[in-house]
């Protein structure tokens, strides 16, 4: 298959799931070594969940078909530019390329607009439109100072 033909796939998936009343116009695949092995298509208001984005539903599909956290030999198509969980999503998982169809701009001129959580992210938490306190920090360090002596932790 062609690169056409992933992102062929994405929006197909895309299209399916909006059609089909799953959730918004979103499509996802991840392809390793020429194989598609994770498929996705928004499904928040199906299923109720506001991180069942199309790249995460994807990611997750991939990711337990090859029983790994890890994609770093694989690529992303989705049919529009990640927000900013998604794109997270794919830096956690070490996604190294992304493919995208449409623009944050183009989604947000459909009533998707991610630019508001853009522009949160690199402000100072005090400075975001929400909340956020530091709270109970000393007992909150006790797991991670555990974590650190843990010698057989798998790091990821």
């Amino acid at each position: 298959m062609s690169h056409e033909n992933y992102m062929r796939e994405a929006i197909r998936l895309a299209e399916q799931g909006m059609r089909g009343g799953r959730g918004g116009p979103f499509g996802c695949v991840v392809v390793r070594r020429g194989e598609i092995v994770g498929r996705g298509n928004n499904r928040v208001t199906s299923t109720n969940d506001p991180t069942a984005h199309a790249e995460v539903v994807a990611i997750r599909d991939a990711c337990a078909k090859l029983g790994t956290f890890q994609l770093d030999d694989c690529e992303l198509y989705t049919s529009c530019e990640p927000c900013p969980m998604c794109l997270s999503a794919i830096y956690w998982a070490r996604i190294p390329s992304i493919f995208y169809g449409n623009t944050r701009t183009d989604a947000a001129a459909i009533g998707f607009d991610d630019d508001f959580i853009y522009q949160q992210v690199p402000l100072p938490p005090e400075q975001r439109t929400l909340k956020m306190e530091l709270f109970l920090r000393d007992e909150a360090q006790v797991a991670f100072r555990e974590w650190a002596e843990k010698t057989d932790k798998v790091r990821y």
